[in-house]
């Protein structure tokens, strides 16, 4: 009796402390997204957002960035890949997915944004109202917008006629309906293609930002680039969001659920949407060092743009109302925050 009750005790006493061992295991998370490793997100995003987690966590948490699709499948099914768990985290567009989360598609409207860094603090705080049903299967830890879109292409493009035969890329539904009104044929392609399309001829031209341009080397590929009066609102922008899988976060002990917690919401959407709006000097720089032919489309013009931006609004209002959204309320809420956080 004696014997037993002595190695119920060593039993016992070795639980207590192997807690604390079992606590203190290293958790690698799966970080999967679709650009090279050399690209701004990964360098100047992602690697110091993993360092901060390591630091802040005891090296308890650790990440595994898999950039350019190293996990398999494409870039449309990141997200999906997150919700089922092939990757713990990944960053990707919703609308890369058409249709599936058109609660946040109307901060890709035209002539909405005028700051990364303001519209993405603005998205935030619209998703955590509007977005919740879309985004259930995951944990969102950020969303933001890309600096402010451009046109580029293989002709110059000065007035909206000059749209007219030209096959354009564009990254999201909404960017496509935008080119279609403008009288182009819009091509919907993910990032990565658009280097090749362009080269062999497939498109004619492409709306992005700045910042990613060359890094996949559009730049040596493009003449042209119209960019637009910098008193208006942007042309175009894009939704972003980084999502972890639920049941990973939930796995987590309280501590480490409170090390995500803290690097993930307004102020991260924010400071990835300043981290865009700063790199897209440099980022243009190499057009400007190639030779390439740059011109500004004048607000005289963008006028008769902004009225097919106003007219895809009303549409996408009553598409949301069919949907079962406050389509109205959505389109408010997005004008109000964007406004507000850009004073």
């Amino acid at each position: 009796m004696k014997r037993s009750t002595t190695l119920a005790a060593a039993l016992g006493l070795a639980a207590v402390f192997a807690a604390p061992l079992a606590n203190a295991q290293e958790i690698i998370l799966k970080v999967a997204h679709f650009w090279p490793s050399t690209a701004l997100s990964h360098q100047k995003v992602l690697l110091p957002w993993c360092d901060k987690i390591a630091q802040e966590s005891a090296n308890r948490l650790k990440c595994q960035i898999y950039p350019a699709m190293q996990l398999g499948g494409t870039p449309p099914q990141l997200i999906q890949q997150a919700a089922d768990g092939v990757a713990d985290i990944v960053w990707t567009l919703p609308g890369y997915t058409a249709g599936r989360f058109p609660s946040v598609e109307v901060f890709e409207l035209p002539f909405m944004s005028r700051s990364a860094e303001s519209s993405s603090r603005a998205l935030w705080e619209y998703a955590e109202q509007f977005a919740q049903k879309d985004f259930a299967m995951v944990k969102p830890l950020a969303f933001h917008v890309h600096d402010n879109g451009y046109v580029h292409g293989k002709k110059p493009i000065n007035t909206m006629a000059d749209f007219r035969g030209t096959k354009m890329r564009a990254p999201t539904r909404l960017t496509n309906k935008m080119l279609a009104a403008f009288g182009a044929a819009p091509v919907a392609m993910p990032l990565p293609a658009v280097t090749e399309s362009m080269s062999k001829g497939v498109i004619d031209g492409y709306v992005l930002p700045w910042e990613v341009i060359p890094t996949v080397k559009l730049h040596e590929l493009t003449k042209f680039h119209s960019e637009t009066d910098p008193a208006e609102p942007a042309l175009y922008t894009a939704v972003f969001t980084i999502a972890m899988n639920k049941a990973k976060y939930n796995s987590l002990p309280d501590d480490l659920k409170k090390v995500i917690d803290a690097n993930s919401g307004a102020d991260f959407s924010a400071m990835i949407g300043k981290v865009w709006d700063e790199s897209a000097p440099a980022a243009r720089q190499h057009a400007v060092d190639r030779g390439n032919v740059f011109n500004t489309i004048p607000a005289s013009e963008l006028a008769s743009w902004r009225k097919v931006g106003d007219t895809l609004a009303a549409e996408w209002v009553q598409e949301m109302n069919g949907k079962g959204y406050p389509g109205q309320d959505m389109l408010d809420s997005a004008k109000r925050l964007i406004e507000q956080h850009s004073k």
